[in-house]
């Protein structure tokens, strides 16, 4: 339906019409604007055993959001009023920033210790593994903020029904991280999601994605958030949202990049641990766990559903190449919000109570301890479909498939009936490219952004004080491919594909130079971040594009004559100009091209144009080979 310019919608005869027909709008007058209310599918009913985890108004701790019946959650100022009333009350809880929005609004860390830990040292002192539960990353995803503070209520008060598990376990909860994006709220956040009644927005007031931020760290939001996790060194670490994209049964998905990925010792805990701990728990509460769904083609559910792995600039592939456990949960859009806050509230106490088992802590220990010293010689640099796909038993629900009179192409509409049919699943898990691991990779002084950005990762490096000369091999840009419209500028960059070709070279490097050593427990996304073929690489995000600037050009009057000497003096050369002129019908139409054939063949031409910064520090065998090259 189009809006007019003031932003209201209003309706013609037909649309009016149309309105009445489905009679799920109130009456509106001709050039009156309309209440646009979202037609969701038909909703299944629920009454679990959770509900028991909710307080009644009365209650002197009651949330903001119980206060409303779990349909509203509180603004930022109401929120972060609640928690220090909490912090002031309990010697367990300390509330404590950690970072800015661009509109000036502090990002708040709750933290949640038997001892009231006040910083990173005093938690790390107790020896208890500690989680990491973050909320609101996309605004309008706030589910985890009200389940969380229902949860810290039972923790930090006395007598609160989980305050023995802090005797083994310690808690971080960031209740917003996309605080601005939480401040534009209104009753049209999210049109395919049953609420809360108002609701934030999905990306920042700088319009990013923070979800998309993980490698980049672009955002302010995110930089904080990877100083806290450095700082902080959480155990496990919960990302909470919401998601919409067809209708199933399941009203709370998670998961985790898989053990084909780069944590695999953690990826089997998780599995063999914590999955079914936590599908316990919530299907005994009456809630209905499941996977992690995104449909191969969401006309059509019977294609199947994807099993997704994670790149870094995403919570869980960023986890997975620093060595943490990372789980995305993903309630369900289409479920009430009280059953979806329900819901978060006992994924999150059953982690917690997991990690009180010793056995159970000491094997996630063991785990991340194992990942974070591996170093395999080749990492893969992105992931494609497995040959064969696999099976999945799905609740889902009943749908059919028409052509819309409104948009001419397919419609599907959701029946309301639950269902259970076997889906295939199409694994993206097998390598789509590989990187060889180098040494170290060098960073020259001139990329300072570059240099920032592995300091605040927390990446190891060394700094050069006086010039250095090192054997590397370097990528040279053969072809680049740029966005054709601004429609495809990405996240606030220009993404860069190209076709490159390796180098080597010796080069020198002045002083503020980095080497960035690959053997580290952070080497793995050094790679992931230096190596130009990785798809969450500085190269790809567009960080390097001035490589892509020819600075110097020789004039035809100057080229002419040395064209004609050079195919004088090199026999070669000419065959291989006369090559390019019968197969190259492009070329052979274009002056300038053939004058720069020549051109690029002096030693005028600038031989670093196109040639990508980052360079692999590379060992020479016995027999004089290079290693240490990306494939």
């Amino acid at each position: 339906m189009p809006q007019n310019p003031s932003g209201s919608f209003r309706l013609g005869g037909l649309s009016a019409l149309l309105l009445l027909l489905i009679g799920s709008f109130p009456a509106t007058l001709p050039g009156q604007p309309a209440a646009p209310l979202a037609i969701l599918p038909p909703l299944l009913s629920w009454n679990g055993a959770s509900e028991a985890l909710a307080v009644g108004a009365d209650h002197p701790w009651v949330t903001p959001s119980e206060a409303g019946g779990l349909r509203t959650t509180p603004s930022y100022t109401e929120t972060i009023a609640w928690l220090e009333r909490l912090a002031a009350a309990s010697p367990r809880v300390r509330m404590l920033p950690f970072g800015r929005s661009p509109e000036g609004r502090d990002l708040w860390l709750v933290v949640v210790s038997k001892e009231g830990a006040k910083s990173p040292a005093d938690l790390a002192a107790n020896g208890r593994p500690t989680v990491l539960a973050q909320a609101g990353i996309h605004a309008g995803e706030i589910d985890g903020k009200d389940a969380g503070m229902m949860l810290l209520r039972d923790l930090a008060l006395p007598g609160g029904s989980l305050a023995p598990l802090l005797d083994r376990v310690n808690l971080l909860f960031v209740p917003i991280l996309n605080v601005d994006g939480h401040e534009r709220a209104s009753d049209f956040g999210r049109i395919n999601q049953r609420g809360p009644e108002k609701m934030g927005w999905r990306t920042t007031a700088r319009n990013l994605n923070l979800n998309r931020d993980y490698a980049k760290l672009d955002a302010p939001e995110t930089r904080a958030l990877v100083r806290l996790l450095n700082d902080w060194r959480p155990d496990l670490y919960l990302d909470l949202h919401v998601t919409d994209g067809a209708d199933y049964q399941y009203d709370i998905t998670y998961g985790w990049n898989g053990r084909h990925a780069g944590s695999p010792a953690i990826a089997t805990w998780l599995d063999e641990t914590l999955r079914p701990a936590a599908d316990r728990d919530l299907s005994t509460a009456g809630h209905i766990p499941g996977p992690l769904v995104q449909h191969v083609d969401g006309g059509d559910p019977s294609q199947g559903i994807f099993e997704w792995t994670a790149s870094p600039r995403f919570s869980t592939g960023y986890g997975d190449a620093r060595h943490l456990a990372t789980i995305l949960v993903e309630n369900h859009s289409l479920k009430p919000y009280r059953q979806r806050v329900l819901g978060t509230r006992v994924l999150l106490e059953s982690v917690l109570r997991l990690l009180t088992s010793p056995p159970a802590a000491e094997g996630l220990r063991r785990a991340t301890a194992a990942d974070r010293a591996r170093r395999p010689s080749d990492l893969p640099l992105g992931w494609k479909p497995a040959a064969e796909p696999g099976k999945i038993v799905f609740r889902g629900i009943t749908w059919r498939t028409s052509t819309s009179a409104i948009s001419g192409g397919p419609r599907i509409e959701w029946l309301g009936k639950p269902e259970t049919v076997e889906l295939p699943v199409v694994r993206l898990t097998a390598p789509a490219a590989t990187a060889r691991r180098p040494t170290a990779y060098w960073i020259p002084a001139a990329w300072p952004e570059v240099i920032e950005r592995l300091a605040l990762h927390g990446i190891a490096f060394e700094r050069i004080e006086r010039p250095k000369t090192v054997a590397v091999e370097m990528d040279r840009i053969i072809k680049a491919q740029l966005p054709k419209d601004a429609s495809e500028i990405f996240e606030g960059r220009v993404p860069l594909e190209a076709e490159l070709a390796h180098e080597q070279r010796t080069e020198t490097y002045p002083s503020g130079s980095v080497r960035v050593p690959t053997d580290q427990p952070l080497g793995d996304l050094a790679i992931l971040l230096l190596d130009p073929g990785s798809a969450d690489s500085f190269f790809r995000w567009g960080f390097f594009l001035e490589v892509l600037q020819r600075t110097e050009y020789a004039e035809s009057y100057v080229m002419e004559p040395m064209a004609e000497r050079m195919l004088a003096l090199d026999p070669a050369l000419r065959a291989e100009f006369a090559r390019r002129l019968e197969t190259d019908a492009a070329f052979a139409a274009s002056p300038a091209e053939r004058l720069d054939f020549f051109y690029r063949r002096t030693p005028f031409y600038d031989e670093r144009a196109g040639l990508v910064p980052v360079a692999r520090e590379v060992a020479v065998s016995k027999n004089g080979a290079l290693s240490g090259s990306s494939d």
